[in-house]
């Protein structure tokens, strides 16, 4: 297939390296109509889903098509490259399962608003834009497109107090993060004279901004800004808080997706727009990068409640992505993609669960509720220990997460060598298993209640979530090769980097 090199300074050709997007914008507005001009009624709820799900499997077929094709652009406000693909390929995965899920939950907690799906659309499209940004303005269209959908799903249950306090504390704080990044694009723009992040990679070398102090200051808003996105400690405190109230599905899809595509933005920014910033940025970014493997992994420790528990884990698991964004090289992109996968499956499946398991109106979410899981539920115990395994990274049944952190470490042990930063990582790791390793542990070794309620029928769409994440985890942890190829050729296309950025030394740490 010949591949096409975009001018994205024609109308045309922009318009065409942003079809998948667009694809999805449209669809999400002609179901936005259909859903706004019916009646709330759990059949309608499930035809909507249905369709959203349609609409994701094709704009899904023309992502890939758009790798497979292997176009490419210069210069522009967009990215045309494998990294944004595969990215794409990743959030779409995340929202299909998102939707799959919502269904069933919708139905049993009895919120007839088919609205649900259409906001998760809208809210991947935002993550679509901001894998495909390459300048500072289409970051924040992205980043408020995404956050919008999402504040409305966090309270999406207009029964449960919780919801209301989760979506209420979620868009108070999101809108101050915002001002954040807003105030850092305006300083860099200040300093640099462009937006666009490949020009301000290029201001930076040739007019040697690497010590500019409002060019330092907007740097470091824009990592207030996207450490809150990412729920990076310190600016974590809204997460557990938010994954516990706003409903499971939703809370499994801001884990899964809106991690991936904010730091993929993350990494992007940082490998093509700050590289020569690396010596005054990297101490922060290092500790960063330890605080919040410390704080997920520690926190986390005390947790009673299995969604609090994962929101703490999510904590964690950013500050192992973190490790990529630190090290700043190719292999960091390479397995930020692999990471992200496995971290995306295990994610999902394990949110899953615990909806399979909960009783209406979200009871039954305590880790002791899970005793004896096995004699009642040993397909959802097994599924379970899967994904808890996975997340731990053990090497076995949850070989796919032993391989994505494997990778980062081998990426953090790449030059410009961190092996402090690794160490971190495996120690933070070791750690996580207390937590992980006790979920198994409650449902295999611990005796059920004689007054446990039985759970519930599995519905078929949360049923499919479940097994197809434990299948390709266990398979994908045994054959990783295929998934980590793709990864390695997924690497973001930098127009102006050379080899000899500055590098902080590793004896700073």
């Amino acid at each position: 297939m010949n591949s096409m090199r975009f001018d994205l300074s024609r109308p045309f050709d922009l318009t065409f390296a942003l079809a998948p997007d667009l694809v999805l914008m449209a669809g999400a507005m002609i179901l936005l109509l259909a859903t706004a001009w019916g009646a709330e009624t759990p059949q309608r709820q499930r035809a909507v889903g249905r369709w959203s799900i349609v609409l994701c499997v094709l704009t899904l077929a023309g992502v890939i098509y758009m790798w497979v094709a292997g176009h490419t652009a210069a210069r522009g406000v967009v990215a045309v490259d494998a990294f944004r693909w595969a990215t794409d390929v990743l959030v779409l995965l995340g929202a299909i399962l998102a939707i799959a899920m919502s269904m069933d939950y919708l139905e049993r907690e009895r919120i007839d608003i088919a609205e649900a799906h259409v906001l998760i659309l809208f809210a991947t499209a935002g993550m679509m834009l901001l894998a495909a940004a390459r300048d500072l303005m289409i970051v924040f269209l992205g980043i408020e497109l995404m956050s919008i959908a999402v504040y409305v799903l966090a309270g999406l249950n207009r029964r449960s107090l919780r919801s209301a306090e989760a979506a209420l504390k979620y868009f108070l704080l999101g809108a101050f993060s915002t001002g954040f990044l807003l105030y850092g694009i305006a300083l860099v723009f200040g300093a640099t004279g462009s937006t666009n992040i490949a020009d301000i990679g290029a201001a930076v070398l040739e007019r040697d901004l690497a010590t500019n102090p409002m060019l330092l200051a907007g740097v470091g808003l824009l990592i207030v800004g996207l450490g809150f996105k990412v729920a990076a400690a310190p600016f974590h405190m809204w997460t557990p808080d938010v994954y516990e109230g706003a409903p499971t599905p939703m809370t499994a899809f801001m884990a899964a997706a809106v991690k991936a595509a904010a730091f993929a933005t993350f990494l992007r920014m940082w490998m093509e727009a700050f590289p020569y910033l690396n010596l005054a940025w990297h101490k922060p970014l290092w500790y960063l990068a330890v605080v919040t493997m410390v704080v997920g992994n520690v926190v986390a420790l005390m947790q009673k409640n299995v969604k609090r528990m994962l929101a703490y884990s999510s904590i964690a698991h950013a500050g192992y992505l973190l490790v990529a964004v630190v090290v700043s090289n190719f292999e960091g992109a390479s397995a930020f993609l692999f990471y992200v996968f496995a971290y995306t499956l295990a994610t999902m499946g394990a949110f899953a669960v615990v909806m399979a398991l909960a009783q209406t109106g979200e009871r039954g979410q305590q880790i002791e509720d899970y005793a004896g899981l096995w004699r009642v539920r040993p397909g959802l115990a097994i599924a379970m220990a899967v994904f808890m395994l996975a997340l731990l990274g053990f090497p076995i049944f949850g070989g796919m997460g032993f391989f994505a952190k494997w990778y980062v470490i081998q990426a953090a042990l790449r030059p410009p060598s961190q092996p402090k930063l690794a160490v971190w990582l495996v120690l933070t790791s070791v750690v996580s298993a207390g937590y992980y390793l006790y979920v198994v542990m409650v449902m295999f070794m611990k005796a059920r209640p004689a007054d446990a309620p039985a759970p519930l029928k599995v519905p078929g769409m949360t049923r499919f979530v479940i097994a197809t994440c434990a299948i390709v985890l266990l398979v994908v942890g045994i054959w990783p090769r295929p998934v980590l190829s793709v990864a390695r050729r997924s690497l973001p296309q930098l127009v102006h980097l050379t080899e000899d950025v500055p590098r902080a030394p590793t004896t700073q740490q």
